[in-house]
């Protein structure tokens, strides 16, 4: 049984021919196009096709010549309703094996189709058989041999297609370099064709992708390939987008020949065309750009080139352009992949990319030396090179996947050498787990020497400054108590003496006393003792320590009472200097009446502990921005005397119970502002503001 393809946007035409024909000798299949029929075409399937055209006009010959190309030994019958002579001609030279009027004739149709396939092996008929007789092609227009290989009567013998194939190979073996490429191209144009000169003209390209050009320099093209042509013509040559060849072929692009009217209309592509001695120009585009043009002059026996052959070269010069761009966009990755790998091999940081199979991939400069074995020939660095618990921990992360965060190293052969170590796995999306991991080595040794020498340095610094402080301090204490020893003898009998020397060693006593225990309090990192301290009995105290060391006669504590106690835990000595300190510079904001408010807010944690936020506001002039900035740091003090250890102490106090403080922006028509939130030991039932 025989399977006819029938090609025609109406099935009436297919319902025609399965009606007319023997069901047991044929098997009609209809499909609109070529398109929903390409599964049958790729399978083999079809002994002979049916095609539904209009021999009118050019559009009618269109799907001959696709169809031909997809079946070039299946027989072809056209049906057509009106046709003229000259597209039957060109229908019959594109490949129709027989063109057939409607309606179907059945008995017709039986007979062409017995007569096709009479002789077993003899292929389609030689002449075709139609209701008159066929026109005659015309002396004066012979067939081209490029047209005739449109014909299904033409089969190559298998040598010759053989040697095609081995021609074409020829051109692949250059597919990573385009100069290469395009010259075995033309090499193979000139066999086929005969043409003498040919020149291929390229757009500039980006070897890298960090390379950049003018704008100008875009759009120009320069030749990269020819033949027949002298170099030195070439080398200062160039075509343009803006006019002449590229000009023409960029706005339309489509073919150009020498003869045509705008072509000679045009001087510089009149002038173009002469000095490259060529008659044809053609576009290569990448289907969507173009990339580049190619001309060639006519055959060397002097006839010029069909526009059959024309279309073939157009279309071969399109796969040629994305063989191109491959090319390039190929050049551009190596170009970065060496840019990439001269970066890493010049870092002083060991790089090393390991693969899943352990295999080391890439390793620079820095990390041969770090890791390379003593005594080796080559600069290879292998897996096993790595030490045990660098290797362990690159193995872990192929493994699960789970970077690693950055850590130290110190070889056990050379502790003083310390190495930062970060591993990165590199997991593609689709993948649970990395094809390869990079392990980062950075020589932390200088660094971490520089790192203890600075903070030696910076401990040699705050111990200077501490003594030189407390040295002053310390006098600042001595001349009243130096003074009246000097008197102590002479007026030791007077009442006023001795009650000025009292004040005098009071005075000396507390102030030497609280920078001793400043002192105390800055050296100690943990609580000594934790008890449950009532939150207002502790303000309460810290006010009367702090008014000990500032003589303030009116000054007052306002501190709301609490529907519910608020009870703190730590130690109550530690925690009582720390808001003393507080309230000493809030009583010192304004000396002549002293007003320090308190307000407290409960805050609730993510962990379920509660906390109080305590607000100490005094009624001076609020901090300013330095303050606000430096408030805490050790010896900073707006004011002529003191230590400026106040706030620095309480830092530390609040910090080692779990604490803050925060030295709040100033706010119009506001004093200063200091925070401090602690833990509290039982939260209260409900909350509580102020």
């Amino acid at each position: 049984m025989k399977t006819l393809l029938v090609l025609a946007p109406h099935p009436g035409l297919a319902e025609a021919v399965r009606a007319g024909l023997d069901p047991d000798r044929y098997r009609v299949v209809h499909r609109n196009d070529l398109e929903e029929a390409e599964p049958m075409l790729s399978a083999g399937l079809v002994d002979a096709c049916l095609l539904d055209v209009e021999l009118s006009d050019v559009q009618g010959v269109w799907p001959i010549e696709k169809l031909r190309r997809r079946l070039p030994h299946t027989p072809i019958l056209a049906f057509t309703a009106s046709k003229q002579a000259e597209w039957e001609e060109e229908a019959y030279l594109r490949g129709v094996t027989h063109v057939l009027t409607k309606p179907v004739r059945p008995r017709l149709l039986a007979a062409v189709l017995d007569r096709l396939w009479a002789s077993p092996g003899a292929g389609p008929l030689a002449g075709p058989v139609t209701e008159r007789p066929l026109p005659t092609v015309r002396p004066a227009e012979p067939v081209r041999p490029a047209e005739l290989a449109w014909s299904a009567e033409v089969h190559l013998p298998a040598a010759q297609m053989l040697r095609a194939l081995r021609d074409f190979s020829g051109v692949l073996s250059h597919s990573l370099c385009a100069e290469a490429l395009l010259r075995q191209f033309l090499l193979l144009l000139r066999e086929i064709l005969g043409v003498n000169r040919s020149a291929i003209f390229l757009r500039p390209h980006q070897r890298s992708f960090a390379e950049g050009g003018t704008a100008l320099e875009a759009r120009r093209l320069r030749a990269a390939c020819a033949m027949g042509l002298t170099p030195g013509l070439l080398e200062h040559f160039e075509l343009s987008l803006e006019a002449g060849i590229g000009g023409y072929l960029f706005r339309q692009g489509r073919i150009l020949r020498r003869e045509q009217a705008v072509s000679l209309g045009d001087i510089e592509a009149a002038k173009e065309f002469e000095l490259l001695g060529a008659e044809v120009a053609i576009p290569i585009l990448d289907r969507e750009n173009l990339i580049g043009v190619a001309v060639f002059d006519g055959r060397v026996t002097g006839e010029p080139l069909a526009n059959g052959e024309l279309e073939l070269i157009f279309h071969l010069l399109e796969h040629l352009a994305l063989a191109i761009k491959n090319i390039w966009l190929h050049d551009q990755l190596l170009a970065n992949h060496q840019m990439l790998a001269d970066i890493l091999r010049q870092l002083s940081s060991g790089c090393v990319v390991v693969s899943r199979d352990l295999q080391v991939l890439h390793a620079n400069k820095a990390a041969r030396l770090f890791f390379a074995r003593p005594g080796r020939r080559n600069h290879d660095l292998e897996f096993s090179d790595l030490p045990p618990l660098l290797g362990s921990k690159v193995y872990q992360v192929l493994r699960t996947g789970s970077g690693l965060a950055p850590f130290r190293y110190s070889p056990p052969d050379n502790p003083e050498l310390v190495y930062q170590v970060s591993i990165v796995p590199f997991q593609p999306r689709d993948k649970p787990v990395p094809d390869s991991v990079l392990l980062v080595v950075e020589d932390y040794t200088q660094a971490e020497q520089l790192r203890r020498l600075e903070m030696e340095t910076s401990r040699l610094r705050l111990l200077q400054a501490m003594a030189e402080r407390l040295t002053h301090e310390i006098g600042n204490a001595l001349v009243p108590l130096a003074t009246h020893q000097q008197l102590l003898a002479e007026r030791f009998c007077d009442p006023e003496f001795r009650a000025s020397l009292d004040a005098a060693l009071s005075a000396g006593l507390r102030r030497i006393g609280r920078r001793i225990s400043q002192m105390r309090f800055l050296a100690r990192e943990d609580v000594p003792t934790f008890e449950a301290v009532p939150l207002a009995a502790l303000l309460e105290e810290a006010f009367q320590e702090a008014r000990k060391h500032q003589e303030v006669r009116a000054a007052q504590l306002h501190y709301p009472p609490e529907p519910h106690p608020l009870i703190v835990a730590g130690d109550r000595a530690a925690l009582r200097q720390a808001l003393a300190e507080i309230m000493l510079n809030a009583l010192q904001a304004n000396p002549t009446d002293a007003r320090i408010q308190v307000h407290t807010v409960m805050l609730a944690e993510g962990d379920g502990r509660a906390r109080v936020q305590i607000d100490i506001q005094d009624n001076g002039p609020g901090f300013s921005p330095e303050a606000v900035r430096r408030a805490a740091e050790a010896f900073f003090t707006t004011r002529t005397v003191g230590l400026g250890l106040g706030l620095t102490v309480s830092r530390k106090i609040l910090e080692t119970h779990r604490g803050q403080l925060t030295v709040l922006p100033p706010q119009a028509g506001q004093g200063g502002v200091v925070r401090v939130v602690l833990p509290l030991e039982t939260a209260p039932m409900a909350p509580s503001r102020a």
